[in-house]
């Protein structure tokens, strides 16, 4: 074996070595916070309910474990068996999740007769405010009508809705948590999810950073890029698993969050061009996986995370590539906001919490 190949070998051991040690440390705490941290006990309501799924596995799964957990007895099913399923079961409430993709307006129908049998029905839009010109005729059928967005309130009064709450998201921490991955799930920087323009716009300009990190980036139309060729070795151009992200999120040491552009002609139907204030179901996806998290800013992040404490923030792409140098330079203080994060994400933000207030209002 030649001198070159030796310390080649030497310097590869010692950073394999690094890399382990560095992994360990993480999985050590993660653990030692998901041994520790227990949600507050929730009552179980005597309430019979039949939820209807929008196809969307990280919510529907999270919603349906919750509703378990929170109401006597649960009832899943898709739109099209949701009428005789009412008249069967015979439910205290029918909770539509979304009401897009799986549920076509002449279904509308189908709400209207329920209602008429005295059974409550509620829908919860977790798409705000990107297609509201739809929700915009879906929400008036309903009993309640709940929404991630709080700038989408006073829009649904608007509408007519009598009955309108505003009701953050939240993760399913069964599935979303730290992972101890493979090497080929570790990352220094990851991103997951489609490369709509805003976000195009970003990466191209941190593409001269990231260009000599290991970076993961998955999802449709990243081949936009202008400098697709410097980073095309991360970049996946496919939809992940659900379980896949879990392991890309727990192999990162950074993960960014970047919310899409509440009005594109193309990609959105909200022709109002209704603002988003409200963060989207990823943050707390990410931050139940305990890495470090570094999102773009919305109006309502501070009451469910306290940025510098157990996330982090940017505004613009300089001071992302800041944060990003620092805290892949500085392990610990990277590993103790995405500790402290996984250890209120466990505590605050399970989807049981969101459905005892969902229940709360409407078995007032």
């Amino acid at each position: 074996m030649s001198k070159k190949v030796a310390v080649r070998l030497l310097k590869g051991r010692r950073r394999g070595f690094r890399t382990g040690l560095e992994h360990g440390r993480r999985m050590g705490r993660c653990q030692s916070v998901m041994e520790t941290t227990m949600p507050a006990p929730m009552p179980l309501r005597e309430a019979r309910v039949l939820f209807i799924v929008q196809g969307f596995d990280a919510i529907d799964q999270g919603i349906t474990q919750g509703l378990q957990d929170t109401v006597r007895e649960v009832f899943t099913a898709t739109a099209p068996d949701m009428l005789r399923l009412a008249d069967e079961l015979r439910p205290n409430l029918v909770l539509v999740m979304n009401g897009l993709h799986v549920f076509p307006a002449e279904h509308t129908a189908h709400i209207d007769q329920i209602r008429e049998m005295g059974i409550r029905t509620a829908i919860w839009f977790a798409d705000d405010p990107y297609f509201t010109d739809q929700t915009a005729f879906l929400a008036p059928h309903y009993d309640y009508v709940f929404t991630h967005e709080m700038s989408c309130i006073a829009f649904y009064r608007e509408m007519g809705c009598a009955q309108v709450h505003y009701l953050p998201l939240a993760v399913n921490t069964r599935v979303f948590k730290p992972l101890q991955v493979e090497p080929a799930y570790r990352s220094d920087v990851c991103f997951i999810g489609n490369g709509f323009p805003n976000r195009i716009d970003l990466f191209n300009k941190l593409t001269p950073f990231l260009k000599n990190k290991t970076v993961l980036i998955a999802g449709a139309l990243w081949e936009q890029l202008s400098q697709f060729e410097l980073l095309k070795k991360g970049i996946k151009l496919q939809w992940i698993p659900i379980e896949e992200s879990v392991k890309y999120y727990s192999g990162a040491k950074i993960v960014i969050n970047v919310h899409r552009l509440t009005y594109d002609e193309t990609y959105n139907k909200n022709s109002r061009n209704l603002p988003g204030h409200s963060i989207n179901p990823r943050t707390y996806e990410i931050a139940g996986c305990g890495t470090l998290q570094i999102t773009d800013y919305r109006h309502d992040l501070q009451y469910y995370y306290t940025p510098g404490q157990d996330i982090e923030t940017f505004m613009n792409a300089e001071e992302l590539v800041q944060k990003m140098q620092y805290y892949l330079t500085h392990e610990d203080e990277r590993q103790r906001i995405a500790v402290k994060g996984l250890r209120r994400t466990i505590a605050e933000h399970s989807f049981a919490n969101r459905l005892v207030k969902l229940m709360d209002l409407v078995f007032a």
